[in-house]
């Protein structure tokens, strides 16, 4: 045998003992991992235990002070109103521990995924996921409004409009798949601003299924241009939202799960008033855009189903929006007003 023979030899020799050298800490740590992943889990459960157990004790609490309040003094009834607020500070830190524990999923979620953990364990992965949440809200935005331009200036075709109608559906459903696993991951998101994707899926659906007519072709420019539109507001919020809500939290004052809306909230009464007139523009058009529907509906030569029912989908999207924001202010109005007044 030569030389060099014996040298490759060795040297596959060596390079064997240390892959084998390797595996066997490899295998070491799979168990620990496997051992602390038990750990984990027993510490979940428990801690899903206690604070379903805290839940009903304080609701329980609750009621109890409720009852006892209305036979009290002006002493006894002040001591109830700071056990009160306790209790919901209390409340509060459950929601943060329980973004940190895996949970059943939402109906929603079931119907969609399954029964499948999507809680997300570490604060990185959850702002890594919120982060690329809000670029796809971006990218879908803009992508969106060069759409509705090309086929309003450009292309008066109905399988680029089937194409512009199908990506709102897809664009919308994918939303409130994303901002259902962010709810469970911690995320506040509330009210009317979860609702409001999911009219707007079924409004995109509806608009996917209206056949080729002249009531379609009647309303075609007005659902573009109101496209267009909506996609520069969108745009706008998102520059502007964006920005306030990283000064915030910077500041302490907003949660690093906080999202950007298509809407006003309390948040952004510093700084962000001058949204305003372009969101109530925006609400007037969807009111104005399920006008011209209703009287297209009217029409005798109308036989499609979806005129109506996009006559009211815009309504309710109105009604939503207007209200909401309307809300939003008056509430915000008044509590500047109090605390003039305390200062006063």
């Amino acid at each position: 045998m030569s030389d060099s023979t014996t040298m490759s030899q060795l040297k596959f020799q060596t390079e064997w003992e240390e892959i084998d050298q390797e595996y066997q800490q490899l295998q070491e740590t799979h168990k620990i991992y496997r051992q602390k992943l038990e750990e984990l889990t027993s510490l979940q459960a428990a801690c899903s235990s206690v604070i379903s157990k805290q839940r009903k004790c304080l609701k329980d609490l609750r009621h109890s002070l409720n009852k006892c309040s209305k036979m009290c003094d002006e002493k006894e009834v002040k001591l109830i109103t700071d056990i009160k607020t306790q209790i919901k500070e209390k409340e509060n830190v459950f929601f943060d521990m329980e973004a940190y524990l895996p949970k059943k999923n939402g109906l929603y979620l079931n119907l969609v995924l399954g029964n499948v953990n999507v809680t997300l364990l570490s604060k990185q992965a959850k702002f890594a996921y919120k982060d690329e949440y809000e670029k796809f809200k971006l990218y879908m935005t803009i992508i969106l409004m060069f759409g509705a331009i090309t086929c309003l200036f450009f292309l008066n075709c109905r399988v680029t409009d089937e194409i512009f109608n199908f990506l709102l559906v897809w664009y919308y459903c994918t939303l409130t798949i994303r901002e259902s696993i962010l709810m469970s991951n911690g995320s506040r998101i509330k009210g009317w601003w979860v609702s409001h994707h999911y009219v707007s899926t079924f409004l995109s659906g509806v608009m996917l299924t209206w056949p080729e007519g002249p009531m379609y072709q009647m309303f075609r420019s007005q659902f573009l241009a109101f496209s267009i539109y909506q996609s520069f507001l969108q745009f706008l919020q998102y520059y502007y939202q964006s920005g306030c809500l990283y000064r915030l939290r910077a500041l302490g004052e907003r949660n690093q799960l906080d999202l950007t809306v298509e809407g006003f909230q309390s948040w952004m009464w510093r700084g962000l008033t001058f949204l305003l007139p372009f969101l109530f523009f925006g609400h007037f058009w969807q009111l104005y855009n399920s006008v011209t529907l209703f009287r297209l509906a009217e029409h005798e030569d109308c036989k499609e189903w979806q005129v109506f029912m996009l006559a009211l989908t815009f309504l309710v999207l109105f009604l939503g929006n207007f209200l909401t924001t309307l809300k939003v202010v008056h509430q915000k109005i008044q509590k500047n007003q109090e605390k003039r007044q305390k200062n006063d």
